[in-house]
């Protein structure tokens, strides 16, 4: 406000452009003095009581100036490098470590055709199956994986790839413009291999011949990072989910194995009621049935007394939600009170 309503006497000009920023003798106004400030430091003034308070005004705020400048240019930067530093840090330095993993069982596999499995058991290479001229089969994968999924790309890409390693060329076929079973056909001819690509194979233990005739080849098949070693996981004494009250899920929350539907219906079809009820309850959600069940087996009563499990009190309170009034009835009387709030 020290200019602000002042008048000078002469034309306020920018010294680099000769533009006339104040005219003479007009009253000073705050659009006038935003277009001043645009300009500022390349304007000298005459020593005078004004420039000695502007000065002041200007020094007072500098440092806040330099301070939000250089916090500017260290987010930019931050930006920049991708790497978010410490106060005080000079450099920062990442370090990549490549470790070799052998597969074992357990570990996943998948083709080029969504043909995903994991090991189920790895044998020596003189226990494998192998061709009439001794070439061991390096990896086996189950028929069955085929019919209900209709991935047959996999059954063509090991015919083709049988094909060309027996005449040494390499092939690339296009996504949705692939090769014609009739020219994997003609590479099978060219190659003098069976045109079913299928090969009479020995069992490598017994040295006895299969009884049929299996399709032989090559394919890609790429490990996936999802091993074992990193996936294996117990659970002792864990977590609870706040509202649920059963217990957590993954490795990293120290959580439980789901026992879900298809697991359910397992314990059914074998008519394991005693064990199923376990798992459903004290296992599980059934806060004072586990409580007790851990007294009991301290004392050495291993005696099963399940209660209701937590999930029966959620199932009702979301029922209660949709304007559903449903209690329990008292301990003994199992006719449970259900009736509806919209009469």
């Amino acid at each position: 406000n020290i200019l602000l309503g002042e008048k000078i006497p002469l034309d306020v000009k920018n010294g680099e452009t000769n533009e006339v920023i104040i005219p003479a003798n007009r009253k000073i106004t705050k659009t006038l003095l935003r277009r001043l400030a645009a300009v500022a430091r390349s304007i000298q003034i005459d020593p005078s009581p004004v420039r000695i308070k502007i000065m002041e005004i200007v020094d007072s705020f500098q440092k806040k100036f330099d301070e939000l400048e250089f916090e500017r240019e260290r987010r930019v930067d931050t930006l920049e490098t991708g790497t978010e530093d410490d106060q005080g840090t000079v450099k920062n330095v990442k370090v990549y470590i490549a470790t070799k993993r052998k597969i074992q069982v357990g570990d996943k596999m998948a083709g080029r055709h969504g043909n995903k499995g994991v090991v189920a058991k790895i044998v020596a290479e003189e226990d494998m199956p192998f061709l009439p001229d001794g070439t061991p089969i390096q990896i086996v994968l189950n028929p069955l994986g085929v019919p209900s999924r209709m991935n047959v790309g996999q059954v063509l890409e090991t015919h083709l790839g049988w094909a060309c390693q027996k005449l040494g060329i390499k092939i690339a076929t296009p996504v949705f413009d692939g090769i014609s079973e009739k020219d994997v056909r003609e590479y099978l001819k060219q190659a003098k291999l069976p045109v079913s690509g299928k090969a009479i194979l020995f069992d490598g233990r017994t040295g006895d011949r299969l009884d049929q005739e299996v399709v032989v080849g090559y394919i890609y098949m790429m490990k996936l990072n999802h091993l074992v070693a990193d996936k294996i996981h117990a659970r002792a004494v864990g977590p609870y989910s706040l509202i649920t009250q059963q217990p957590l899920g993954g490795k990293a929350q120290y959580g439980g194995q789901r026992f879900g539907e298809m697991e359910v219906w397992a314990l059914e079809a074998y008519g394991a009621a005693y064990t199923l009820q376990e798992l459903l309850t004290v296992k599980s959600d059934d806060v004072q049935g586990r409580t007790r069940i851990y007294e009991q087996l301290v004392k050495g009563d291993n005696t099963l007394t399940a209660g209701i499990p937590q999930s029966f009190n959620v199932l009702m309170k979301e029922m209660q939600g949709l304007c559903l009034d449903i209690r329990l009835g008292s301990e003994g009387n199992y006719n449970y009170q259900i009736s509806s709030t919209a009469e």
